[in-house]
């Protein structure tokens, strides 16, 4: 009997670790260099490009972003302005040191490519360490001469894990 209420609570354990998972919190700074082109598009300005720099981890909590990590990041931007309309989307890719990939995309629909502003960005996993990491973060942007942008995110994640670890 004491065998089977053994294995009974050790697969309790097991079960709760696969649904509890990790979750914390990440600050971070991104520097990139844009590279952006605008066209007139159908009463609409269209824009498109790249964004290449470098991510760097402020504050973090736990889990798999270490504090004053750097890492290179690379986004593709589109965004679409038409009258007080204003549209953003960046899929963006870092790469850590180890040479684990995250993934997020940043939206945002005020402000616009030339002054920034507020928005949300989606952590949205990666590869490694990343893996299963999830989240959301309220971001701020500013365009700085010579095509320089600089970003700060304040993030919530949380990772599901699934009990193999």
């Amino acid at each position: 009997m004491k065998l089977v209420l053994s294995i009974l609570v050790a697969g309790a354990v097991g079960m709760s670790a696969a649904v509890a998972g990790d979750e914390g919190t990440v600050r971070f700074l991104r520097s990139y260099v844009q590279d952006y082109t605008t066209i007139d598009h159908a009463g609409a300005q269209v824009t498109g490009g790249t964004l290449k720099g470098v991510v760097t981890i402020i504050d973090a909590s736990d889990g798999p972003f270490a504090p004053g990590a750097h890492s290179p990041v690379t986004c593709i931007v589109t965004s679409k302005a038409s009258g007080q309309d204003f549209k953003l989307e960046a899929p963006c890719t870092a790469q850590s040191a180890s040479g684990d990939q995250w993934y997020t995309l940043s939206t945002r629909d005020s402000g616009d490519i030339e002054t920034g502003g507020a928005g949300t960005l989606e952590l949205a996993g990666g590869t490694g360490a990343f893996a299963g990491v999830t989240g959301s973060c309220t971001y701020d942007v500013s365009y700085l001469e010579g095509d320089w942008t600089a970003m700060i995110a304040d993030c919530t994640w949380r990772r599901e894990t699934d009990g193999e670890g």
